[in-house]
């Protein structure tokens, strides 16, 4: 799991663009080691923050998977909030 704003309330953020990763894109996670791990796109779905799916979202995984989640939708100035999360699925090659 990898977590990540989209924007601050000054600029975007490090996950401003991971709404146009598609499915079949790849992108590369450096690890502490500084070694790549290569990851391709499976699906990326939005959320209504009220119905995340956290058994879909945190389950398990048979092979090495990550999901990139950032905020997504409408923001609510009232909450000071985004009213979605966008999860990108993709696994390891």
């Amino acid at each position: 799991i990898i977590a990540g704003h989209v924007d601050t309330t000054t600029s975007a953020a490090v996950f401003a663009d991971l709404g146009q990763l598609r499915k079949g894109d790849v992108f590369h996670v450096v690890r502490a080691d500084g070694r790549k791990a290569t990851f391709v796109v499976d699906d990326a779905q939005t959320f209504a923050k009220d119905a995340f799916p956290s058994d879909l979202v945190y389950a398990d995984t048979p092979q090495a998977q990550v999901r990139l989640i950032t905020c997504a939708g409408d923001y609510d100035r009232t909450v000071r909030d985004y009213k979605d999360n966008l999860v990108v699925f993709a696994h390891l090659v």
